[in-house]
């Protein structure tokens, strides 16, 4: 299947013009954790969605904006995501086609709550990736077929009070009615019905950052429109096989930039 994504990835009508690949929003950053939502957009670029719109409290939103002057920003404001910016997010909701939440945003119970009502009200499909894991264990109704969830091991534990295996995760995803992508040595990807295992990516992976990467991706392919799994899926093979070739030359000094760089040459690696 992998083969069929890259290539609807790379394949464009020459007379695309912009929004035609998706816009993403990406929602994520607090005072301490400024990096992630920056390596969700950067990833999302990469993987051929057309517009990014990032949006984090002030600090974050100022340490992304100088990563790139490709990355659009909205800083909200305070140190971290809280029910006053509802508002605001809802009506960058609007003109989207996907959303990426949860990278960086800390585990605060006023952001946690401003999450789950995000979760309640979006309309398009989007990725639930770090702290929103956990902010939504307690509150699963929020979940559907239009979202994809990413937990690694302890996050899946958490969410679900199973231990991580394919099995479970499969069981998970019919309860829960999505697509759950579960990261690990091998990646299980799944919505209940169909199940994918990836095994691109390798140990030197471990380092933080390479899952904002993934997320990225996962919420660039959904805002190109495929379907969740398939998003997934295609996510995880592309982020990993970045990451293997970033490792031939870095080894245990890959960090997430390097998988950026490496995005668009795994997407072209498969005909």
């Amino acid at each position: 299947m992998i083969e069929s994504i890259l290539k609807d990835i790379r394949e464009r009508s020459k007379d695309s013009s912009k929004f035609d690949n998706g816009h993403l929003l990406v929602l994520g950053g607090s005072k301490k954790y400024c990096g992630s939502p920056a390596f969700n957009s950067l990833a999302a670029y990469r993987s051929g969605v057309d517009l990014v719109t990032t949006a984090s409290p002030r600090r974050p939103s100022e340490i992304v904006a100088s990563y790139s002057p490709s990355l659009i920003t909205v800083p909200l404001d305070g140190d971290f995501l809280s029910p006053a910016h509802y508002d605001e997010i809802k009506e960058l909701m609007r003109s989207v086609d996907a959303l990426v939440v949860g990278g960086g945003l800390g585990r605060r119970k006023q952001t946690n709550k401003t999450v789950v009502k995000i979760l309640e009200n979006v309309e398009v499909p989007t990725v639930v990736d770090a702290d929103a894991v956990r902010a939504v264990a307690d509150s699963t109704e929020v979940l559907d077929q239009n979202k994809v969830v990413t937990p690694h091991k302890r996050e899946f534990e958490v969410l679900t009070g199973m231990e991580a295996s394919e099995e479970n995760t499969e069981e998970a995803a019919k309860d829960l009615d999505c697509t759950i992508l579960l990261k690990g040595e091998k990646d299980t990807v799944t919505n209940g019905d169909e199940t994918y295992t990836n095994r691109t990516g390798n140990e030197y992976m471990t380092v933080g950052g390479t899952g904002d990467t993934l997320a990225g991706i996962v919420g660039s392919l959904l805002a190109q429109n495929f379907e969740p799994v398939r998003a997934a899926y295609g996510a995880a093979w592309i982020n990993g096989r970045a990451g293997d070739i970033a490792a031939e030359e870095r080894g245990v000094g890959l960090i997430p930039d390097d998988i950026l760089e490496r995005v668009p040459e795994a997407i072209r690696e498969r005909k």
